[in-house]
């Protein structure tokens, strides 16, 4: 009878030993914000979510362990097991990181552990697991993308500045990143040997395996253009971009069974319910047995825009089920057209129903999901990546309705409220027709696909996220496609949205 074998422990040890004076800072950079949160929170999240790392370890610059400490606390990492003071290089700190690893460890055993610089933010899961599978084969794993500029190589002739000397064939040259993944009996070995060379130096760990135990292949995992280090003041303006941007694939779609069980008993309330997506929203929740409340201006003589018609009608809601679990607003004008050419009534409708309706209702909401733990979920558009000439007005305030979302939903995490934001590409809806006439058939998404989605998305435990929907399944063929990939691939797809 075969012996079953254990699967090694994987442990992510986070390098977060730099400072911040490129990015012209008095802190470290790892603990500047970007969308919202510390960049070393962004990146301990990452590996809190991913199912192939069991365990982390910061390695923090010195002075800064309890700032870190605070910020596992706060966000709940409980995969992060220890925070301790990096060194004074990179090297005696990957050393006082292999010194933490092999505490505790029986004799003979041995461990998976990948290095990661804590300023690259927007690693994908995809190449976590990669490093992750590259370990059962291989002992040292390094993460590469092809280099899109020609490298040159130059030498400097006094105070006629630099010339090149050689430029080697961009064909076969990588540009490095992070995860670096070993054996962790292979990279101490390699840093034992490396410690008896009085002129040992290097910047990263694969170069130390490469010249300290030359017969140890290094395997080489495709990195992501996206997966950045944050080192210069503009790396800081795209990697907040980047944040903005990132969408979510939809949640995977209940059965009817699930469905009915998370739905009993639950109190729905949908502002802009009478028709489109609101409609087909309270229709299929009520349909599944839950509580619905489906208010609009023509049916229930609803006006989002009217703060006190958003109390009585969330009031009522609470009075008579004695909860509200799920409160969605689809509610929204299209108004086209010139900003000069645009009279003042227009401009306060458009503001009014799609931006401070939204803001009333979220403020209005809160107390009641904070008591049952419950989901705002709000709408925006494809628009809301770039605004076009003569949307000036409705591409703002969905783009308002983005950072809207990710701000209340960092500002309610610790009340256990989540607030998610749905992005349909063009919907056959009543205001669309309206808008633009009818369209060519198959041509618009469906509002009862966009009402299933929104519904997978209340019953998840998603927050702070936008996710698309889209005619093509987003999920299929993209099971570890990051948000930062879909991001990408929508914006490229939206130029002809609207």
């Amino acid at each position: 009878m075969s012996q079953h074998i254990a699967k090694p422990r994987t442990t992510a040890v986070i390098l977060a030993g730099g400072t911040g004076q490129r990015v012209g800072l008095s802190i470290p950079k790892q603990l500047l914000k970007i969308a919202g949160k510390a960049v070393i929170e962004h990146t301990l999240t990452t590996f809190e979510n991913a199912e192939s790392i069991d365990d982390v370890i910061v390695l923090m610059a010195p002075g800064y362990v309890p700032d870190v400490e605070k910020i596992v606390a706060k966000a709940g990492l409980t995969k992060v097991k220890r925070v301790i003071e990096g060194g004074s290089t990179r090297n005696e700190t990957t050393e006082r990181a292999i010194a933490a690893l092999g505490e505790g460890l029986a004799e003979g055993e041995d461990r998976n552990v990948l290095f990661h610089d804590a300023v690259r933010p927007l690693l994908s899961q995809r190449v976590i697991d990669d490093c992750v599978a590259a370990l059962e084969r291989y002992q040292a794993v390094d993460v590469a993308i092809p280099s899109a500029d020609t490298v040159i190589v130059t030498r400097t002739h006094g105070d006629d500045g630099e010339f090149i000397t050689e430029i080697p064939d961009r064909s076969r040259l990588r540009r490095g990143q992070t995860p670096q993944a070993f054996k962790l009996s292979t990279i101490r070995h390699a840093y034992e040997v490396a410690a008896k060379d009085p002129n040992f130096q290097a910047t990263d760990d694969c170069s130390v395996v490469l010249k300290y135990l030359p017969d140890v292949p290094i395997h080489v995992v495709a990195g992501d253009e996206y997966n950045m280090k944050v080192t210069q003041p503009v790396d800081v303006f795209i990697a907040d971009k980047l944040f903005q941007l990132g969408t979510t694939a939809a949640p995977e779609r209940n059965g009817e069974e699930t469905y009915r069980q998370l739905l009993a008993g639950r109190t729905v309330v949908v502002f802009g319910g009478s028709y489109g997506i609101g409609k087909d929203i309270a229709e299929l929740a009520e349909s599944h047995g839950a509580k619905v409340y489906a208010l609009g201006r023509s049916t229930t003589g609803t006006h989002v825009e009217n703060p006190e018609e958003v109390d009585d009608a969330l009031s009522r809601a609470y009075a008579e089920t004695g909860r509200v679990d799920y409160v969605v607003n689809t509610a929204g004008v299209l108004r086209i057209g010139k900003l000069a050419e645009t009279d003042n009534a227009t401009i306060a409708e458009a503001l009014q129903v799609n931006y401070l309706a939204p803001v009333q209702i979220a403020r209005t909401a809160y107390k009641y999901l904070a008591e049952t733990k419950g989901q705002l979920l709000l709408y925006t558009s494809s628009s809301y990546t770039r605004g076009r000439a003569e949307y000036s007005l409705y591409s703002s305030t969905k783009a308002a309705m983005v950072n809207l979302t990710q701000a209340l939903a960092d500002e309610w995490a610790g009340d256990g409220v989540r607030v998610n934001c749905i992005n349909p590409e063009r919907t056959a809806t009543p205001m669309r027709t309206k808008a633009f006439g009818e369209e060519p058939a198959g041509s618009l998404l469906s509002s009862e696909a966009v009402a299933r989605t929104s519904l997978d998305v209340l019953l998840s435990e998603l927050t702070g996220h936008v996710i698309d929907v889209r005619q093509q399944d987003p999920t299929a063929g993209a099971a570890k496609a990051s948000g930062f990939e879909q991001a990408l691939a929508s914006v490229l797809d939206r130029q002809d949205d609207m």
